[in-house]
C-alpha cells in the first residue's frame, strides 16, 4: 500500500489540439490520478466562497446569476479586450485552484499523481509540480482537431493558438515530450514517460 505523503506531481500541458486529455485519459487508465485544472476551476468558481466573495466584490454581484452559479457571458464581457481585468480574475482564481490541487495531491494516495493543465506556466503552477509532460502535435493536425472538436472555424483557432505559449518555448521547459501525430503509439509513450518517472523518482 502507498503511504507516501510527497507523491511526484507531473503536469501534462501542451497548446490547442495537442491531445493533452488523451493522454490524461490513458493516464488514469494506468492507475495515475488525474487534476483537471479546467473542470476544477469552473466547479470551485461556482462552489467556494472565497472565490464568490472575490468575484463579488471586484466585479459585482452580477458575476453571478440566480441559480447561484458563475454568469459566464457576464464574466467573459468583463475580460474580453481587457488585459487588466483578465488579471484581476486571474489573481482571485489561479491561487485558489492551485492550493485546492496541492490539497488534493496529498489525498490522492498515489506514488505519481498529474494535473492537466493548458496554461501551467501562466497560472503559476509550475512551481507545485515536480516535472513537466509535454504533448505536441503538428499545427495543421491541430487546427484540424480543434475545429472539428469545437466547431470553430480556422482563423479563430489560429488567434487562440497565437494567444498560447509556443511550442518551441513550452518545449525548453518540458521533462517529457510525447508526440501525438497519430503515427507513434500514445498508450507506449505513456508508458515509457511512467517509467521514466518511476525511475527518476526513486534515485
Amino acid at each position: 500500500m502507498y503511504t507516501s505523503h510527497t507523491p511526484h506531481k507531473i503536469a501534462v500541458t501542451g497548446g490547442i489540439g495537442s491531445g493533452k486529455s488523451v493522454v490524461s485519459r490513458l493516464l488514469r487508465m494506468m492507475g495515475v490520478p488525474v487534476y483537471d485544472c479546467d473542470a476544477e476551476a469552473k466547479r470551485l468558481m461556482n462552489n467556494s466562497p472565497e472565490i464568490r466573495a472575490a468575484l463579488v466584490k471586484a466585479i459585482g454581484a452580477d458575476v453571478y446569476g440566480a441559480d447561484g452559479c458563475i454568469n459566464r457571458p457576464y464574466l467573459a464581457s468583463y475580460m474580453f479586450g481587457n488585459p487588466e481585468h483578465v488579471t484581476i480574475v486571474n489573481h482571485i482564481v489561479h491561487p485558489a485552484v492551485r492550493a485546492h490541487f496541492n490539497q488534493w495531491a496529498m489525498c490522492a494516495h498515489a506514488p505519481i499523481v498529474a494535473v492537466e493543465t493548458a496554461i501551467l506556466y501562466e497560472s503559476g503552477m509550475d512551481a507545485d509540480v515536480d516535472s513537466v509532460l509535454l504533448v505536441q502535435a503538428p499545427l495543421d493536425l491541430r487546427i484540424r482537431r480543434a475545429m472539428l472538436r469545437d466547431g470553430s472555424d480556422e482563423q479563430s483557432i489560429r488567434r487562440r493558438i497565437g494567444a498560447q505559449m509556443s511550442d518551441e518555448e513550452l518545449l525548453k521547459k518540458a521533462t517529457y515530450v510525447i508526440l501525438n501525430d497519430d503515427s507513434a503509439s500514445l498508450i507506449a509513450q505513456t508508458r515509457r514517460v511512467l517509467a521514466l518517472v518511476a525511475e527518476n523518482s526513486a534515485q
